[in-house]
């Protein structure tokens, strides 16, 4: 496949706006490190919404949405649509929370509600193993999705790949600092968005898939384009629905959807203007990331079981493609080598500013870890405002070195990454409660982080099968794997928290002043406190999580019926499309309700 000219102007116009951005804000991005890694908490909740959806587009995203939908149909994406509950819950409950706590990183929340040298080595740990361990991993997961859509739809080879795109990224990335990363994303979102709907509307109607119509009725399509699982199936109504709506939306640690909200979602919400900002800026990306976007890849995964309806037919067509790089997710790549001069430009454009996005957040929020949870906590206390933004900018190119070189020597980055994602099975229980008991400690974290990590190891290792989650397709190969890791690292985890100590009075006292979290889960210490003639109790905010809670469940049913309402609108299923949008407006109206009974206005 050879690009036009027009093609290369339209990348060499993208590549020029993103590293003039970079440069533009690099001065005032590195006046201290607040500026470089939170933008001094001065963003908008609009710009911050658009940041996280162009986060979480990432190169491998569509790949992935594809490899599911061609595998498993429609309904397999509930493996990750069922993560809209847990962003629900950050929406209406921890978004104020992460926003008062006034912390430049969440893992900045450890010394602040936990205490001694248990809170101290909890900060450190994570700081290495998500900044830097896992970081890297991932980052490298993504570049090698990258390698393969250069290699398939521009013949490059790998290291060709990973130094044009990975260049441009870590030098507006280390200028721009946070920044520079959201201002960029502005741009990204845009041009990612047109991309992938621009190559839905125009594949879709390519000669050999005729239409929307035909793709419709094709035997090839017919029985994938369900958007709920088949009922009458025990064993993929338990894999691909209840386990996930039941259990995996609470008991996960996952990137992007952290249960109670965390990592580079947490980063944004504590770099809001306001609570307030924080809450609109998350409730957009909800709306965006489950609701919108997913269909459009949807489509051209469809499509691509027309003119490929399977792998070796990906194969014969694609023929200098290694053995070990074939499989479903190629699909998505393979159909964009369809698109005209012009539209392909653009395209391309897009797939690379879904990399730019998704690595220059990781890069930007695995180096405020080094930097704020690390260096300064561990190498130097004393550290200048000058000397951090300095080694903000080394670790930040250093990543992104150390992250190409793994993409370089991968054949599957996911194996690798399915492990330490396996490692915060169960744990998604302690970050949701963490804030509303005062019971929880450091060693509950602790406890749950490595007897969750130790069983997934044991499990994979033995007959009882293979892993257990994984974050790409979230199949579960043995669907009673998943929830005996969440029961046993729960239940030893509670176990820990009731034999230890728990945190002293003066950390539970102060956690509690400066969050105000309320409820019974708190009456112990408020009552303690009271008679010890001590106020930590704020009488002007009432407790929120009643309403909050309603309000989850409300947006959730928004989300969820304007999902299907834009499927079955595509499909042409006017009555179904019309109950869901009907569903879609009553729930919304009942969320601003209940909203103004919060006294919350994003705007």
């Amino acid at each position: 496949m050879e690009l036009s000219t027009l093609d290369y102007s339209f990348i060499i116009v993208f590549f020029s706006l993103v590293l003039g951005i970079g440069v533009y804000v690099s001065k005032k991005s590195g006046k201290n490190s607040s500026e470089f890694f939170l933008s001094g908490r001065t963003m908008p909740w609009w710009l911050l919404g658009l940041s996280m959806v162009a986060t979480t587009f990432s190169t491998d995203t569509p790949n992935l949405v594809t490899d599911i939908v061609r595998t498993s149909g429609v309904s397999g994406n509930w493996v990750w649509w069922c993560f809209l509950l847990t962003g629900m819950l950050t929406v209406f409950v921890y978004a104020k929370l992460w926003r008062k706590s006034n912390v430049k990183t969440d893992l900045e929340f450890y010394e602040m509600r936990y205490g001694g040298k248990p809170a101290s080595f909890l900060r450190k740990f994570r700081s290495i193993y998500l900044g830097a361990l896992f970081n890297i991993i991932t980052m490298a997961s993504v570049t090698l999705a990258a390698i393969k859509i250069g290699g398939i739809m521009l013949g490059l080879e790998p290291w060709e790949t990973v130094v044009g795109a990975g260049l441009i990224t870590v030098v507006f990335s280390a200028l721009g600092g946070f920044k520079g990363v959201v201002y960029t994303d502005f741009l990204l979102f845009f041009v990612a968005m047109a991309g992938a709907i621009g190559a839905a509307f125009y594949l879709v109607n390519i000669p050999e898939v005729g239409g929307i119509e035909a793709l419709i009725a094709h035997e090839n399509v017919a029985d994938k384009l369900n958007i709920l699982p088949d009922f009458d199936n025990t064993s993929v109504l338990i894999t691909m629905f209840i386990i996930p709506i039941a259990v995996q939306w609470w008991s996960s640690w996952y990137p992007g959807a952290e249960p109670g909200g965390g990592g580079y979602i947490a980063q944004r919400m504590l770099a809001a203007k306001d609570e307030n900002h924080a809450i609109g800026a998350t409730f957009f990306f909800n709306i965006m990331h489950y609701a919108l976007r997913p269909w459009p890849w949807i489509l051209v995964a469809l499509a691509s079981l027309v003119v490929y309806p399977d792998i070796a037919s990906i194969a014969q067509a694609f023929p200098d493609v290694a053995n070990d790089k074939l499989g479903h997710d190629l699909a998505y790549s393979a159909m964009l080598t369809k698109l005209p001069s012009g539209l392909l430009g653009v395209v391309l454009a897009s797939l690379v500013a879904a990399y730019m996005s998704t690595i220059s957040t990781q890069l930007n929020w695995g180096s405020s870890y080094i930097v704020f949870d690390f260096y300064k906590q561990q190498i130097n206390p004393d550290a200048t405002e000058k000397q951090m933004v300095t080694v903000g900018r080394i670790s930040t190119v250093v990543l992104m070195l150390l992250s190409a070189l793994l993409a370089l020597t991968l054949q599957n980055a996911f194996e690798v990454f399915d492990l330490l994602v396996t490692f915060g099975a169960g744990t998604g229980l302690v970050f949701i409660l963490r804030w509303f008991w005062w019971r929880i400690n450091a060693w509950s974290e602790i406890t749950a982080m490595f007897v969750s990590g130790i069983i997934s190891i044991l499990l994979v290792k033995t007959s009882l099968g293979e892993m257990l989650f994984d974050p790409i397709t979230g199949l579960l190969p043995e669907w009673a794997n998943y929830p005996f890791v969440v029961v046993v690292t729960t239940a030893i985890w509670v176990a820990a928290t009731l034999m230890t100590k728990p945190e002293s009075d003066a950390t539970l006292r102060s956690f509690y002043k400066k969050i105000q979290p309320g409820g019974p889960g708190w009456a112990k210490v408020v009552s303690k406190a009271e008679t010890d003639n001590v106020e930590i109790v704020n009488a002007k905010e009432k407790w929120s999580v009643p309403s909050g809670v309603t309000a989850m469940l409300l947006g959730v049913t928004l989300v969820y019926s304007t999902m299907f309402a834009t499927g079955y609108w595509i499909y042409g299923e006017t009555t179904y499309a019309i109950i869901g949008s009907g569903i879609a407006l009553v729930s919304g109206l009942s969320l601003i309700k209940v909203w103004k009974g919060m006294k919350e206005n994003i705007l």
